[in-house]
């Protein structure tokens, strides 16, 4: 838990509120969360369904693991206490966007069951859906395209999750894709027909 160090400071309430931003978007905000295995598929299913989202006249945009580590999150490791922070950030992010009426998808590996349940909780009913990326960890080896799995086995990379750290999948995700049986398109298919019946999609 971050600690808060901020004081005498109030929310200050703008002019115009989420429902006029959603009427223009003709879009609800809402935050999907995609969680797996490293190399599991998540950022390709991420953002083939933003592309196809955006092609529709929609506005969403992905976060995505490692390029919040190029900025927001450059400051951190892959500690089980750097990897909550980084995680807790995305959520307050990811809670911003959607208030604007973005349709959020956020791509981390996010291995453990606690931090992806304090995001959760920090958004309204019906603004957070948990979509688990369920690709097995052999699969995911094999694909690797960025060798990562290869250092981590010879010790190159600590802390890696799947080899030296643990992976806890969700236990109730509004979603489960398998790779395995699937394209990143009909995967990213699926996600779409999620919102659809979420209401996300006006």
């Amino acid at each position: 838990m971050a600690e808060v160090k901020a004081t005498n400071v109030v929310w200050h309430e703008g002019h115009v509120g989420r429902e006029k931003r959603e009427g223009l978007l003709n879009q609800k905000g809402v935050m999907i969360w995609l969680t797996g295995l490293p190399s599991s598929g998540k950022s390709t299913i991420a953002f083939t369904a933003e592309h196809i989202l955006v092609e529709q006249g929609r506005l969403a945009y992905v976060l995505d693991g490692d390029n919040i580590r190029h900025g927001l999150s450059k400051n951190l490791g892959f500690s089980a206490e750097d990897r909550a922070e980084n995680i807790r950030r995305i959520g307050e992010v990811g809670k911003l966007f959607t208030d604007a009426g973005v349709i959020t998808f956020t791509s981390f590996v996010s291995p453990y069951k606690e931090d992806r349940e304090a995001v959760r909780e920090l958004m309204a009913d019906g603004d957070f859906a948990e979509i688990f990326i369920d690709t097995p960890v052999e699969l995911c080896e094999e694909r690797d395209p960025k060798g990562l799995y290869a250092k981590a086995r010879t010790g190159e990379i600590p802390n890696f999750t799947g080899v030296s750290d643990p992976y806890v999948a969700p236990e109730n995700p509004e979603l489960v894709i398998k790779t395995s049986e699937c394209t990143p398109e009909e995967a990213a298919g699926q996600i779409i027909a999620l919102l659809e019946k979420m209401g996300k999609l006006s």
